[in-house]
């Protein structure tokens, strides 16, 4: 899924021009968030936690622009709680990403 980081990198440029410090940061914002949301997926042991997490994954990725990432968020929507299939597509999918908080590689 390696179009994912720069389907990343090419929204964050139209929204913010070309500062590398902003682009960077918003990056980072988005990769920590996605990072945390996958996380409680992961952690998630009932319907109503699972399901919140992945409209949270699914809208952060929306508000990015990241289509993959919405897409997994959508299956995990409809598959139940610690889904190993869908974990693990999400697990690659921000692999792409490089940056991944301590913990989440």
């Amino acid at each position: 899924m390696a179009y994912e980081s720069g389907a990343l990198n090419a929204a964050l440029a139209a929204a913010v021009g070309s500062d590398p410090a902003l682009v960077a940061e918003l990056r980072g914002a988005f990769v920590e968030s996605a990072a945390r949301q996958i996380d409680l997926l992961r952690r998630a042991r009932c319907d109503a936690n699972w399901h919140f997490a992945a409209l949270r994954l699914k809208s952060l990725a929306a508000s990015f622009g990241v289509q993959g990432i919405v897409d997994l968020a959508d299956h995990a929507l409809e598959g139940a709680p610690g889904d190993p299939v869908v974990l693990r597509q999400l697990d690659a999918a921000m692999c792409d990403f490089g940056d991944l908080p301590a913990g989440m590689q």
